[in-house]
C-alpha cells in the first residue's frame, strides 16, 4: 500500500493523525515545524516526538522529499534541476540568481494540457499533476535553498489546472505554521484558467502573471487552443472587479514571435485591452524549440514595441534571457531525459 505523503499538511491535519494514533494534539505542530522549519527529510531526525510515534510514521508514511536526479549549469548562473516524480517521470525547476535575488521557477505538473504551439512542456503532452509535496520537493532539495528570495510558478504545466495542490502548496509557503514567506515574495503565472482564477484572487495574495502573447482573438487560439475556453476578454473582465495597484501586482506576459504578434498596431491593441489596470508588461524573447515555424522578433522590434507600450503610460519591460546554454526552453530538458529513458537498455516502447 501506497504511504501516504505529509509534505504540505497543515498543522490540523498532521494533529488529526497524531490524535489518530494516540498521540497529544500538540505533537501535529511539532511535526510542522520539523517539516517546514527544519525542513528534515526523514521522521528519525524529528528528535521531539516520541520514539513510539516516529515508528508509526516510518510504518504509514513518508516525508515526500525526492532528491534531484540531475543538474545542469549556464555560464550565466542560471540552474536547471531534474526531479523524478512519484510515478517515473521527470520535471524541471530552474534556480535564476541575478544579483541579491535567487530565483526559483517551480513545476506544477508532468507536461500540460494547455497545447501552447510555442512550448515544449506542452508539446510534450499530460501526464499527471503533481502533488502538494512534489511543488515544495522543488523548493526545499535543491542546493540553493536557503539563498532563495523569490518564487515562481512559472516551469512545466499550468498551475490553475491543478489548484488543489497548487493552493495548499502556497498555503504552506505563505503561512506562519509553514515556509512563512511574504505573498509578495510568489508570483503565479496562468493562461487564465477562469473557472479558477476568481478563487486564486480570493484565496492567496501573491502576485499574478497572465500569459497574453497574442491580442488579435483568432491568432491567439491559433497558438493558443485554449482562447475557446478561456478567452483572455473573459479573463481580463475578471481581472478588472480586482485591485492591483497596492500590495498585490499584476503583469502580462507577451512572447514575441517575428511577423506575428510584434508589430505596432499590436502593441495598440495591446495597449488598449489592457488600458487602467496598472498592469506591467513582460516582452519575453521567443526561444527557438526544435521544428517549429515561429521565430524570436529581432532586439530592434522589441525595443519599438516597449517603446510603443511605454508612450501608452504602460510599465514595460524586455525580460533578460537566462540558461540559454542549457536547455532555456521550459520542458526540453525533461524531454531530453525521457528520450534518453526510452533508448536505455531494458526500456521498453510499450511500457505504460
Amino acid at each position: 500500500m501506497d504511504k501516504m505523503t505529509l509534505l504540505g499538511f497543515s498543522p490540523e491535519q498532521l494533529k488529526d493523525i497524531a490524535l489518530r494514533h494516540g498521540e497529544k494534539a500538540f505533537v501535529g505542530k511539532q511535526i510542522a515545524e520539523w517539516l517546514y522549519v527544519h525542513r528534515v527529510d526523514n521522521f528519525d531526525a524529528m528528535s521531539s516526538l516520541s520514539k513510539r510515534m516516529r515508528g508509526i510514521l516510518n510504518e504509514n508514511y513518508s516525508v515526500g522529499r525526492m532528491p534531484f536526479k540531475d543538474v545542469v549549469t549556464s555560464k550565466d548562473g542560471t540552474r536547471k534541476y531534474l526531479f523524478p516524480t512519484i510515478t517515473g517521470g521527470a520535471i524541471e525547476s530552474a534556480y535564476i540568481p541575478d544579483r541579491e535575488r535567487a530565483t526559483l521557477c517551480v513545476s506544477s505538473q508532468e507536461g500540460c494540457r494547455m497545447g501552447c504551439r510555442f512550448c515544449m512542456t506542452g508539446r510534450g503532452g499530460f501526464r499527471r499533476n503533481l502533488t502538494r509535496a512534489e511543488i515544495l520537493n522543488q523548493i526545499f532539495s535543491i542546493e540553493e535553498s536557503g539563498k532563495l528570495t523569490n518564487l515562481v510558478f512559472m516551469g512545466m504545466g499550468e498551475p490553475l489546472d491543478n489548484s488543489e495542490e497548487v493552493f495548499a502548496a502556497l498555503d504552506a509557503i505563505t503561512a506562519k505554521w509553514g515556509m512563512a514567506w511574504s505573498p509578495t515574495r510568489v508570483t503565479l503565472s496562468t493562461i487564465g484558467v477562469t473557472d479558477k482564477l476568481e478563487e486564486f484572487l480570493t484565496r492567496t495574495n501573491v502576485h499574478l502573471a497572465v500569459s497574453f502573447h497574442v491580442p488579435d482573438k483568432e491568432i491567439r487560439k491559433s497558438l493558443m487552443p485554449v482562447e475557446g475556453r478561456h478567452p483572455i476578454d473573459k479573463v481580463i473582465r475578471i481581472l478588472r472587479k480586482y485591485d492591483f495597484k497596492h500590495q498585490r501586482r499584476l503583469s502580462f506576459e507577451y512572447t514575441m514571435f517575428g511577423g506575428v504578434n510584434d508589430s505596432l498596431a499590436d502593441a495598440d491593441s495591446l495597449a488598449d485591452m489592457i488600458e487602467g489596470m496598472g498592469a506591467r508588461v513582460n516582452l519575453i524573447r521567443f526561444h527557438k524549440i526544435p521544428d517549429s515555424e515561429l521565430s524570436p522578433s529581432s532586439e530592434k522590434r522589441m525595443e519599438e514595441f516597449k517603446s510603443r507600450l511605454e508612450k501608452h503610460g504602460i510599465t514595460t519591460t524586455i525580460r533578460a534571457s537566462r540558461g540559454e546554454d542549457i536547455f532555456a526552453a521550459c520542458g526540453m530538458l525533461s524531454t531530453a531525459d525521457r528520450e534518453k529513458q526510452k533508448t536505455s537498455p531494458g526500456h521498453s516502447q510499450n511500457r505504460g
